[in-house]
């Protein structure tokens, strides 16, 4: 009885102790101290689960936040609409190609806009593409079924296309995302995807991509060869400092960004919600206290991109400025893993991050100021 007794009083001690640690944890300040100084009007975070879509979710939070911009209507739209509408395109593409170009679940931004113009878009609560069980997003089994299928139709022995082959990619999606309705109610209104994408119309002529790449001709249009970009759309190029007054200019003047970067490197914490550019990235003090940063020159981010260190891994959308203690500036990133990280689903880029990571932006071309349209020749 005294052993129970014991063992008894010691698992109590260790409970509270574990409790004040955990307390203490909680409440914990954290290192960096982030203050927002320009927030523009967005929609809520979401999720895209086990599927690698973030592109699609990064563009349908942009095209959400432009439809408030310009029309002053919330909606949540469904991004696995315009996902099976982009895998229908790559299919195609695929096979016009003999199959000599990439053919995977990812994208740019861009392709939301391409996606919405063509085929039109709906709300998520008519078209969630959660058919198969799974209250997230699932598509691992999904992809290989399409790139399957897509591979047999190149290499079928007939040595000519039937129309078969379509109907078999569009009966994988149906089966896995599940059939698009004819028409759906908004408002008390009826509509098709192509009707509503009218009534709230965001034209791609209206947006670009604007890049930085010293390998490329300034202020024209150019390819960036990434394998993600499977519509080949150019970008316009531009020193790095021209780029990030281009980046500040759309976020105070209330548009937000599309934005393809790198996610796969030391300074970007999911714990910490925070991405910067570490001088020296084995420094035992990260992530406890303030380190300094790189000063990253348009040299260091072409040698980022020709090195493989900064790739089009990611999508977010840019929403705002903010800044941390000492002054340095940050950037605030709707991404689309959830309300996870201290900072429930946004992460804070410092300047140097995005100098560093970029791949490319999406934004409405009055997002840029005159001088900068008229350098461009827009």
């Amino acid at each position: 009885m005294k052993t129970f007794v014991k063992l008894a009083a010691v698992a109590l001690l260790l409970g509270i102790g574990t409790t004040l640690v955990a307390q203490e944890a909680e409440e914990k300040e954290p290192v960096y101290k982030i203050t927002e100084t320009v927030n523009v009007k967005h929609t809520p975070v979401d999720n895209q689960g086990s599927s690698g879509t973030c592109w699609c979710f990064a563009g349908i939070g942009f095209v959400e936040a432009e439809i408030l911009r310009i029309y002053g209507k919330e909606f949540n739209l469904s991004e696995m609409f315009v996902v099976r509408n982009a895998w229908t395109e790559k299919v195609a593409k695929f096979i016009n190609m003999h199959g000599n170009n990439t053919l995977s679940q990812g994208g740019e931004v861009c392709d939301v806009l391409y996606m919405i113009d063509k085929y039109g878009m709906m709300p998520e609560a008519d078209y969630s593409g959660k058919v198969i069980g799974e209250d997230r997003h699932m598509h691992a089994e999904m992809n290989e079924v399409i790139s399957s299928v897509a591979r047999a139709i190149i290499k079928n022995g007939n040595k000519k296309l039937s129309p078969a082959g379509p109907k078999a990619v569009q009966g994988v999606l149906d089966a896995y995302l599940g059939e698009t309705p004819e028409e759906f109610t908004v408002d008390g209104k009826k509509y098709t995807a192509k009707s509503f994408a009218e009534a709230y119309r965001i034209d791609p002529a209206n947006y670009i991509e604007i890049c930085s790449f010293t390998s490329k001709e300034y202020n024209k249009p150019c390819m960036v060869e990434i394998p993600d970009n499977w519509t080949w759309t150019p970008a316009y190029n531009m020193p790095l400092d021209k780029l990030m007054e281009a980046v500040d200019y759309a976020l105070e003047h209330g548009y937000t960004l599309g934005w393809a970067q790198d996610v796969t490197n030391k300074g970007f914490s999911g714990k910490n919600g925070l991405g910067i550019v570490p001088e020296d990235p084995e420094n035992e003090k990260l992530w406890e206290e303030i380190v300094p940063e790189k000063k990253v020159t348009d040299e260091d981010h072409q040698r980022a991109y020709n090195n493989w260190e900064a790739g089009d891994d990611h999508s977010m959308l840019v929403v705002g400025i903010a800044k941390d203690q000492n002054g340095n500036k940050y950037y605030k990133i709707k991404n689309s893993w959830g309300d996870r990280g201290p900072y429930k689903g946004y992460w804070y880029c410092s300047e140097q991050y995005l100098r560093q990571y970029t791949i490319f932006f999406t934004l409405h071309k009055d997002a840029l100021s005159k001088a900068m349209r008229k350098d461009l020749g827009l």
